[in-house]
């Protein structure tokens, strides 16, 4: 663990101040200054204490990551590379919708899964994201554009459940009300289906939004695209959402990226259809964004249609949802590795 002030805890915090000599109400303050005001540095707490500051300035620092690249598209999506500070880099998203400002961060350099559609797989993970570098992207991105952020979506390179402790913590920390203060409801949490930490994870008491990168309706089309089918079948994936539901109550998001003349067509809509009767699901339905050496297309409009027409009318909650930051490479991972492509 690198020694950021954002890997701590509220509790971690307020632990440490005690056991060095200081009060224990200087935690409110500290978190006041680094989650509302989002101060720059350790000198900026003004009433904290001269002999406090001191402390935090000689043990912590205030964020190890920089940003280093910034591409916007014309529909209002940003994406930044972050580098951190191992020289690995890590990249956000910034998307505006008419819900407000939502950051979609990642909890990983590099993805072990090896979906075969995702630009995030073609570098092999090198290490999990510390909750520190998790909620700098946040810190970081507010603070270069200037925008209030509603919502945060873990959908960014990596697979959050792969690096659990990290996600958890960091969720605490975005929506703790002395934090950051997100609602609870305005964080989503995107799986490919480890199904021991949804489990887990429906353990958790937390109203959080789960969402299932499912992306083919049967088994054998499934393992084809995402491997990690070859570990957790598509029957044992809908039991586990199944027990997750009944532990929380929550409806779980469905992903499911269109691919032309591979999932598309009604025969998978009719077999997706079957899969998800009778489960509380909203489906999302995504236009596939290129990625650079892997030969699949985003579907047709006319088939993305008639896909979203048959699932609606069989009474799901359905959503096509319009491409979003194609022009910058948005696609998971595509800018990062176009980066380090430019750079070997």
């Amino acid at each position: 663990m690198n020694n950021s002030i954002y890997n701590l805890s509220y509790e971690e915090l307020e632990n440490l101040l005690l056991s060095n000599g200081f009060k224990k109400y200087r935690a409110s303050q500290i978190w006041e200054f680094l989650y509302k005001t989002k101060v720059s540095s350790f000198k900026e707490m003004a009433n904290v204490g001269a002999s406090l500051v001191e402390f935090l300035e000689k043990n912590y620092k205030m964020g190890v990551s920089v940003p280093i690249l910034e591409s916007t598209s014309s529909d209002t999506t940003k994406k930044i590379l972050y580098e951190l500070s191992d020289g690995n880099i890590i990249e956000t998203v910034l998307i505006n919708n008419k819900y407000g400002y939502s950051l979609c961060v990642s909890t990983q350099i590099g993805c072990n899964m090896g979906c075969t559609f995702c630009a995030s797989t073609q570098v092999k993970k090198v290490r999990n994201l510390d909750t520190s570098e998790i909620i700098e992207q946040f810190m970081l991105s507010a603070r270069l554009t200037g925008v209030i952020i509603k919502s945060v979506v873990f959908m960014g390179i990596g697979e959050p459940f792969d690096n659990y402790d990290n996600l958890i913590k960091s969720i605490k920390i975005f929506n703790h009300p002395k934090g950051l203060e997100i609602g609870i409801r305005h964080i989503t949490v995107s799986t490919c289906g480890i199904i021991p930490k949804i489990i887990e994870f429906s353990k958790e008491n937390m109203q959080v939004n789960l969402a299932i990168s499912l992306h083919a309706s049967n088994n054998d089309l499934r393992t084809r695209l995402m491997p990690i089918t070859k570990l957790y079948s598509i029957k044992k994936l809908i039991e586990a959402l199944k027990i997750y539901y009944s532990a929380t109550s929550r409806r779980i998001t469905i992903e499911y990226i269109m691919l032309d003349k591979v999932n598309d067509s009604i025969e998978n809509a009719k077999e997706l259809s079957a899969l998800l009767k009778g489960l509380n699901v909203y489906i999302n339905l995504i236009p596939y964004n290129s990625v650079e050496n892997v030969k699949l297309a985003c579907s047709k409009l006319e088939s993305r249609q008639a896909f979203f027409d048959y699932l609606t009318k069989e009474g799901f909650d359905v959503t096509l949802r319009r491409s979003q930051g194609s022009s910058i490479n948005a696609a998971c991972g595509q800018l990062r590795v176009n980066n380090l492509n430019q750079n070997e």
